[in-house]
């Protein structure tokens, strides 16, 4: 089976639910022989999922990173999002000066995401359909560049369809330009309402170790596990826990 990586992502929490918040739901697990794209489109191809905000661990980030971005001296930094969902990271990002493309299986998650630039009239925003477990053997021919990104973010790559999350992650870092930034951000537990949850919810500690990137190269800038708070399925707010993972290449 031909995997994608997207898990809660999609907007991940973009000021939304986070992965698995409603539990079982129908529209959140694979029916029985579903393929991963079959899977994600039934997932978006109904009403939007997302909230279309940027979720706020990657914007705590990014926001100390990108100081240059909205320099016109200087040429535009180059952002990758992979498993972008309906593009609210992506946009987000364009908005502030990135050039940001974004990766997604969901044929009708990246007709949001188009659509949501075209509103907006942002041109900086750039969607691709494509499924990452064929990008890790083809990320050149897939995102159309043979150029590193100054920024390559990966949210929320946990799936309740086949993933082969670990390739995919080291193929991301490897797309990073020198003095470039890797960031990687996880559920680090289920959400409150649903502690039973079942799935892998990564330490930064077992973050690093799997990507088991050259420390020579690679300096890290964050790994801890942050708060934020969302809206629960009662109406109310919940404190979820992300695990946040910042790596640069280079001195």
């Amino acid at each position: 089976m031909t995997a994608h990586a997207h898990g809660a992502h999609g907007g991940g929490a973009h000021g939304g639910t986070a992965h698995g918040a409603h539990g079982g739901a129908p529209d959140r697990e694979p029916a029985p022989g579903e393929t991963p794209a079959e899977f994600w489109e039934r997932r978006y191809g109904g009403e939007r999922v997302w909230s279309g905000r940027v979720n706020d661990s990657l914007a705590a980030v990014v926001e100390v990173l990108d100081a240059d971005a909205a320099d016109p001296r200087l040429p535009r930094p180059r952002s990758l999002d992979l498993g972008c969902g309906e593009g609210g990271d992506v946009l987000w990002l364009a908005e502030r000066g990135w050039e940001a493309t974004g990766i997604e299986l969901s044929p009708s998650a990246v007709e949001r995401g188009r659509a949501a630039a075209a509103e907006r009239g942002q041109r900086r925003a750039r969607f691709i359909v494509a499924d990452l477990a064929e990008w890790v053997r083809d990320p050149v021919g897939i995102d159309g560049s043979r150029a590193g990104f100054d920024l390559v973010t990966a949210s929320f790559l946990q799936s309740p369809v086949e993933l082969p999350r670990a390739e995919i992650l080291r193929a991301a870092a490897a797309r990073v330009a020198d003095g470039g930034h890797l960031v990687v951000v996880s559920h680090a537990a289920p959400p409150p309402w649903a502690a039973d949850h079942p799935g892998d919810f990564p330490s930064p500690e077992g973050e690093l170790e799997m990507l088991d990137l050259d420390p020579e190269e690679w300096g890290i800038v964050v790994a801890e596990v942050r708060s934020r708070v969302v809206p629960s399925p009662d109406g109310g707010g919940a404190e979820l826990e992300d695990t946040v993972v910042v790596l640069r290449r280079g001195a």
